[in-house]
């Protein structure tokens, strides 16, 4: 159930950087212009991925109750009420566009670019998001095949139709958003009837229970929608922290943050593809399955991610001079190398517990790990090794925080199963 998750986020994370290339032959402007709608993405990304959490652990969990015409409909109800809150934000983002773009400190000549961007950008957010909950409802199921399919297909498509609308058609910045409407619109055209064939969709919710439906969601999609914006906020500190070594020290820092990402990102498919299979689990009452799952995918990631981290090791200088031309950037990052990797099986199991916790109902556990993780364990481990031996200390201060965070999750998540019926 994982590969095609792992193929699927891969090839998201390509199109997104393929686009930003694209975007940024445009000139300096229309790249600032993208840069400053990142900070609303990942608010409307906050509230699709929280409610897709929210819906793949109540919906499997049905399923593994036996109750399928209850899944159905909480299916369709995951779509109308998904729809309507993004719908909502969207709309808000537009009207609050002006206010919203001088808090952030945008140039008043970026503007009138800006404001052409916005429609199809945030058509674009919506037709995601609904595409991210047919995804959601397929994984509730446990179908990743069709999810991780066309998460390829679309970014193909996107990647393809980027220097035709950007570039062949002369609509510019906007040409990149249409293009993703394009891609995630045709995505929902093949999505969604395949869901409705299969028999997951219902839209006769006046057979739900809609107050204890909708608590339900909320009780999970809120702490899970704080959980998501946890790490932004992480990122935001961190790069203060590191500002002050200098604009080498930010350059190596960022580049650094970016192969974490993508050493990451097995672990990002594995919380997308564990969910269901413990959410049926649990509604069966399989406690023992549960426990077995978990200690697999615990023993896979910390293996997993150390060989990572020996390979960022050994291959840190190689890796330093592919990545820049600059000398002190090169030296930076090759000590960023050497330390942080080491400490990814750390925050590989404390992600997996996020996830775990959320599938088992345990949300506001999992909105603890986070904050946990962001104010006991890393960024104060962050701080006090800058303090103590300058950027080389903060660096090993982000390998002794991640490992403990790391610890940290997994005694949690051991106490949660506790009051489920047995140690973890």
């Amino acid at each position: 159930m994982t590969w095609p998750m792992l193929f699927g986020v891969l090839s998201l994370m390509t199109f997104q950087l393929v686009d930003s290339a694209f975007i940024g032959q445009l000139g300096r402007d229309p790249l600032a212009a993208l840069g400053f709608t990142l900070p609303m993405h990942q608010l409307i990304i906050g509230l699709q991925v929280g409610l897709g959490i929210a819906t793949t652990a109540i919906i499997s969990r049905t399923l593994g109750a036996g109750d399928q015409a209850r899944a159905e409909r909480l299916g369709g109800l995951v779509v109308v009420v998904g729809a309507l809150m993004v719908l909502v934000l969207c709309i808000l983002l537009w009207l609050l566009q002006a206010p919203t773009m001088t808090l952030l400190g945008a140039d008043q000549a970026l503007l009138p670019m800006i404001r052409s961007y916005w429609v199809p950008w945030l058509l674009s957010a919506w037709t995601g998001a609904m595409l991210y909950f047919g995804y959601s409802i397929c994984r509730s199921h446990g179908d990743t095949k069709l999810p991780g399919y066309m998460m390829v297909a679309t970014s193909l498509v996107n990647i393809g139709l980027d220097p035709l609308y950007i570039f062949v058609f002369g609509w510019g910045l906007p040409g990149a958003a249409w293009a993703t409407v394009t891609a995630f619109g045709a995505g929902c055209l093949v999505v969604y009837p395949s869901v409705l064939k299969r028999g997951w969709l219902r839209f006769d919710l006046a057979e739900l229970a809609l107050t204890k439906a909708l608590k339900q969601l909320t009780g999970i999609m809120a702490p899970a929608m704080m959980s998501q914006l946890m790490p932004p906020l992480s990122a935001m500190f961190a790069t203060a922290l590191v500002a002050g070594f200098g604009s080498a020290a930010v350059a190596a820092w960022g580049l650094g943050t970016r192969l974490e990402f993508f050493s990451i990102v097995v672990v990002l498919a594995l919380t997308m593809s564990l969910p269901p299979m413990i959410g049926r689990a649990l509604g069966a009452g399989d406690i023992h399955t549960i426990k077995k799952l978990v200690r697999l995918a615990i023993r896979f990631v910390v293996v997993w991610q150390f060989s990572l981290g020996v390979f960022w090791l050994i291959g840190s200088g190689l890796v330093s001079e592919l990545f820049s031309s600059d000398g002190a950037v090169r030296e930076i990052l090759g000590e960023y190398l050497i330390r942080v990797p080491l400490s990814y099986s750390g925050l590989g199991v404390c992600m997996m517990m996020v996830s775990v916790c959320n599938a088992l109902g345990l949300a506001m556990r999992g909105l603890l790990i986070s904050v946990l993780r962001l104010f006991l364990c890393f960024l104060p481990a962050l701080w006090l090794g800058s303090e103590l031996a300058g950027l080389t200390g903060l660096m090993t201060g982000a390998l002794v925080g991640n490992l403990l965070a790391g610890v940290m999750a997994y005694r949690l998540y051991r106490q949660g199963m506790r009051r489920l019926g047995g140690p973890g």
